[in-house]
């Protein structure tokens, strides 16, 4: 039992930033249901250390999740995730823009079924605008943000971070988003659909560095 026991979460997204936010959501007792290409299943199987063949990034990310095979690139597979996004309450993805909708799982399609369902949508850079299209990591955001060049020697290059700075700063904000919404349906009955960049969050922490360059110049 936790705050959010009765809560179905469908966490259809990869490495990280999305499962992160599945994973915090299942912590406060979400069902948490993963779902995962069986031909390419989430690679964080696979990343980094493992202990008796026991990958240990997944079993944090797996935590508190049920998992389950479907290949969404199928008539059949599409069928089967529509039925499942009709159960839930939320649906968290990080397909690139405009996939989900090329294989008919938009949120017009989805809500149809389900006019409550959240759909927590986590790319790169958003579902519009001119960068929309292209691919988005944590490390990118880092350097884009404008993080990376506040770390490091003084007058040394940028310093990277030894983690998913992004993906957990974005999983935080992603899960808080997700809970607002999800207190939003509780009041009005109705869903919403969340567009996060992984850029944003990280450049919200930062604090004044848009308004410094706006307002003096400061690069």
């Amino acid at each position: 039992m936790g705050q959010l026991d009765g809560i179905r979460v469908i966490d259809a997204s990869t490495l990280f930033a999305g499962p992160l936010a599945a994973m915090h959501l299942g912590d406060l007792g979400a069902d948490v249901i993963k779902v995962e290409n069986p031909r390419r299943p989430d690679g964080s199987r696979g990343h980094g250390p493992s202990k008796d063949g026991h990958n240990l990034w997944w079993k944090t990310l797996g935590r508190n999740k049920r998992t389950v095979g479907i290949d969404l690139g199928t008539a059949e597979g599409q069928a089967v995730f529509r039925e499942l996004a009709g159960t839930a309450h939320v649906v968290i993805e990080n397909f690139r823009p405009d996939t989900l909708e090329k294989w008919g799982l938009g949120y017009e399609a989805l809500s149809q079924d389900n006019p409550g369902l959240i759909l927590a949508r986590i790319t790169g850079f958003g579902q519009v605008g001119p960068m929309r299209r292209r691919a988005g990591f944590g490390t990118l955001a880092e350097a884009m943000s404008g993080f990376a060049s506040l770390t490091g020697e003084p007058d040394g290059a940028p310093t990277l971070p030894a983690f998913g700075l992004a993906d957990g700063v974005t999983s935080l904000a992603a899960a808080f988003a997700i809970a607002t919404a999800l207190f939003h349906r509780e009041r009005t009955g109705r869903g919403q659909v969340i567009d996060l960049a992984i850029v944003e969050p990280l450049m919200a922490i930062l604090g004044p560095q848009i308004s410094r360059y706006d307002q003096l110049g400061t690069v």
